[in-house]
């Protein structure tokens, strides 16, 4: 699949793995002996999963990635930290040099004709006929799945258009298309089917503020249908607005994931206090052991530790330090992604 191309559901293979299963339904009921209350599988798990391109470029380097059934998954970091690399590779679009991964509980690339027509995915944004209407590009992307019922085509791709709000747009040109409307068109492709996995590579990117929220609040609602979304992102916005968990990848390495409440838990709180003598105040903190004690003109500061803000204080008004004011701020999102990537994301959005 070239770059820019709607994922979509594979035709069937004559080269296809012998004995492999038809998926299951996504309804259907557990087989005899299955745990009625156990943990639902994970909807992407890899392990070690590693890409060495031809020039020796190591663009994924053994990353262990979990994202759990339901949640919206933000897999953020700079552009050229791997992220499309990671989406490809997943898609079966590249093959990993090392390592292994699963969708939806199946081992892949292995599995690729059985799980991915439960997969919907946009990646490196959308290429559509510019000619052709919005309704006539979705009959197409429908009719080169053997897995859709062409009875049911019409029904679906109106459906589809209803969803990402295009249903009004349904007989304009691509051409004539917003950014925004071309990236509802490309998501709506991934939904001409009803899937357990959306992927999503920067879905925003490009975007004015108004089809960025278009778009956030889009993924926002196919969410609450239960369906897992992974959104490969830079801006913090999307991750604050709509993500549940987080992984983030620095130069091909996976340096933090888990959920966004837990990334947020890692920065350390700091005291800062406002006085007309800051250099006492600093020598106050030092003496109460706290680290990272720094004095400016107005105010001093040392990182909070597990003290209590309240005795802190009382030893300040005790040493007759002049406490004009004082607060604990934690370090803003922002500042703990600069901390984990060591470059700066882009807040807009």
């Amino acid at each position: 699949m070239s770059s820019g191309e709607v994922a979509s559901a594979p035709a069937v293979r004559d080269d296809a793995a012998p004995g492999a299963e038809a998926a299951p339904h996504p309804g259907a009921a557990p087989g005899p002996g299955a745990a009625q209350d156990a943990e639902p599988e994970p909807a992407i798990v890899t392990s070690g999963l590693t890409k060495r391109f031809r020039s020796g470029q190591l663009a994924v380097d053994g990353i262990d990635m979990v994202v759990p059934r339901g949640s919206v998954y933000g897999f953020l970091g700079p552009n050229g930290s791997g992220k499309t690399t990671t989406i490809r590779m997943l898609l079966g679009l590249v093959y990993p040099t090392a390592g292994s991964h699963s969708l939806l509980g199946v081992p892949m690339p292995k599995g690729t004709v059985q799980v991915l027509p439960r997969v919907g995915s946009l990646v490196e944004g959308p290429a559509f006929y510019p000619q052709l209407s919005g309704r006539d590009n979705l009959a197409r992307v429908d009719a080169a799945d053997r897995t859709a019922d062409p009875g049911t085509a019409k029904q679906r791709i109106t459906t589809a258009l209803d969803r990402v709000g295009l249903l009004a747009a349904k007989k304009k040109h691509y051409r004539a298309y917003s950014l925004g409307m071309k990236q509802r068109l490309a998501i709506a492709a991934s939904l001409l089917q009803p899937r357990e996995l959306i992927i999503l590579d920067e879905p925003t990117n490009g975007l004015d503020p108004q089809g960025t929220r278009e778009v956030r609040g889009l993924i926002r609602e196919i969410a609450t249908g239960g369906i897992t979304v992974l959104v490969s992102s830079h801006l913090l916005a999307e991750v604050e607005q709509i993500c549940t968990q987080v992984g983030v990848m620095r130069t091909g390495k996976l340096v933090f994931q888990g959920p966004l409440e837990e990334l947020r838990a890692r920065g350390s709180a700091r005291i800062r206090v406002t006085t007309s003598d800051p250099a006492r105040a600093a020598e106050v903190l030092g003496k109460l052991g706290l680290a990272d004690v720094t004095a400016a003109e107005t105010e001093a500061s040392a990182a909070l530790g597990d003290q209590a803000p309240e005795q802190i204080t009382r030893e300040l008004v005790y040493a007759g330090v002049p406490v004009a004011g004082l607060d604990t701020p934690r370090p803003s999102l922002e500042e703990l992604f600069v901390g984990l990537t060591g470059e700066g994301f882009d807040v807009d959005g």
